[in-house]
């Protein structure tokens, strides 16, 4: 196991050593947040489907189906494959046309600078929340693979990824996503096949029925399938990682077309996590944390250079998406917030202090990954959080002039206060759903508010 956790970490070194090359163009705040909106079809696809593809569906979604059967995979892989789709079909090309640097800077364009602030400021923890998540599923691989601690391999994790993602930028991240997207199809690929070659069909036919319920069975309630839905697709189809990737790239169909491959091989490759999950209970019954699942399958049927190579791909799955939350909220930070304050920064100061905020950020994603409950708990709070009102102020505001700044406060304040009532005060059973109607009724509340009240124009104003 010694020889695997270096291997591993010579794996790591060597993508860090990638973006450190890469990162060596960066020269403007634009380079570095959205790689100067370069990226051709081969990084744009990659840099999509590794940054979406990260631990919550190689560990979290694994151990949740290992825990619950197919209904527990709801999310992932299938509620994100839809939330691709959905960005691909609907919002790729509007959002590319708007030459954004952050989302936040769609609210400052279409609402007002206020409102552009209060978003960062509910956006901010949800990618926290995805860094936090991804820092844990590192820690659970290097625990598996070395026998150390969970606690001293999440330490060990965030110290990695904090200075593997401060020094890249977009860009870098865009290169190293190529890399780790490759390695992860291949480690995948080689478990699966040697699993199955193992296994022949024994472990896939000792499936129980029940567990290969989608929708969790005749007796779940409606509700409770559209709210399980609603998280991903809803409360991530706007998420600021993936706008990020969409408006980067160097063209409006290459956005759309981009989101539209990287559907397919989401779906595709994250079957792999799904199916191994669902045997799990055969192939290593009653584990004590379910999240290490893939790699201990891994480590029961590879020998040990397939082994570290799986181990690299679950490594590039993590490493793909950790760099791109924190870069999201470092981005946000800073550029819709603290350059404002300071007009006359260079872009070589933009860049520092962007930098800085990955740093930060890092260290408080790090706490919160010691103290979460699991991989899987902290993606749906990542999804959830303030999500609401933030995809019914951007839809509505997006693709109508209909309401003002005033109305989209007011979406995100109630949708954000009617999530965390609903689901942490109230203990609703669809606090997600709750908190989506609080924020459109309140849009509509306050725009037809403001519309009765505004003045009547003049006859000379009506022509």
């Amino acid at each position: 196991m010694n020889l695997v956790l270096i291997g591993v970490l010579g794996y790591v070194v060597f993508q860090f050593a990638v973006g450190m090359y890469v990162s060596r163009r960066i020269r403007t705040e634009s380079d570095y947040l959205v790689a100067g909106r370069s990226l051709g079809y081969g990084l744009a696809i990659f840099t999509i489907f590794a940054t979406w593809f990260g631990a919550e569906t190689t560990i979290g979604a694994a151990g949740a189906i290992y825990s619950d059967g197919l209904a527990g995979g709801t999310a992932d892989p299938f509620g994100y494959a839809a939330c691709l789709l959905v960005m691909g079909l609907v919002f790729a090309i509007p959002l590319w046309r708007q030459k954004l640097t952050t989302l936040a800077d769609l609210f400052r364009i279409r609402f007002s600078s206020r409102v552009e602030k209060l978003a960062v400021v509910l956006m901010v923890p949800t990618s926290l929340l995805w860094a936090a998540a991804q820092i844990r599923a590192f820690g659970q691989v290097l625990s598996a693979a070395s026998g150390l601690e969970v606690t001293l391999t999440i330490t060990a994790a965030a110290l990695i990824v904090i200075a593997y993602t401060a020094f890249g930028g977009m860009l870098a991240d865009a290169w190293t996503d190529l890399v780790q997207g490759i390695a992860l199809m291949i480690g995948l690929f080689i478990l699966f096949v040697v699993v199955l070659r193992d296994t022949g069909m024994d472990a896939l036919r000792q499936i129980p029925a029940e567990r290969l319920q989608l929708f969790g069975g005749p007796d779940t309630p409606l509700l409770a399938t559209v709210e399980a839905w609603a998280v991903p697709v809803c409360g991530s189809v706007l998420a600021a990682e993936l706008v990020q990737r969409i408006i980067a790239t160097r063209s409006p169909q290459i956005a759309r077309n981009s989101s539209l491959v990287a559907t397919g091989m989401y779906l595709l490759f994250g079957m792999i996590p799904v199916t191994l999950g669902l045997m799990g209970p055969t192939l290593v019954p009653g584990l004590e944390h379910p999240e290490q699942i893939l790699p201990r399958i891994a480590a029961q049927y590879l020998p040990g250079v397939l082994y570290v190579i799986f181990a690299g791909a679950l490594v590039s799955a993590i490493l793909s998406t950790v760099d791109s939350a924190l870069l999201v909220a470092s981005g946000l930070m800073s550029h819709n917030l603290i350059i404002p304050l300071r007009p006359g920064m260079t872009e070589a100061q933009k860049v520092r202090v962007a930098r800085w905020g990955v740093a930060v950020f890092g260290a408080l994603a790090y706490v919160m990954a010691l103290h979460a409950e699991g991989v899987y708990a902290l993606v749906e709070e990542a999804s959830a959080f303030g999500s609401a009102g933030i995809f019914v102020a951007l839809v509505i505001g997006l693709f109508s002039r209909w309401g003002g700044a005033r109305s989209a406060a007011a979406s995100l304040l109630v949708g954000v206060v009617a999530w965390i009532l609903g689901a942490y005060v109230m203990d609703l059973a669809y606090p997600y759903l709750v908190s989506l109607a609080a924020s459109l009724l309140a849009y509509a509340g306050v725009a037809l508010v403001d519309r009765a009240s505004a003045p009547l124009p003049s006859a000379l104003e009506r022509g």
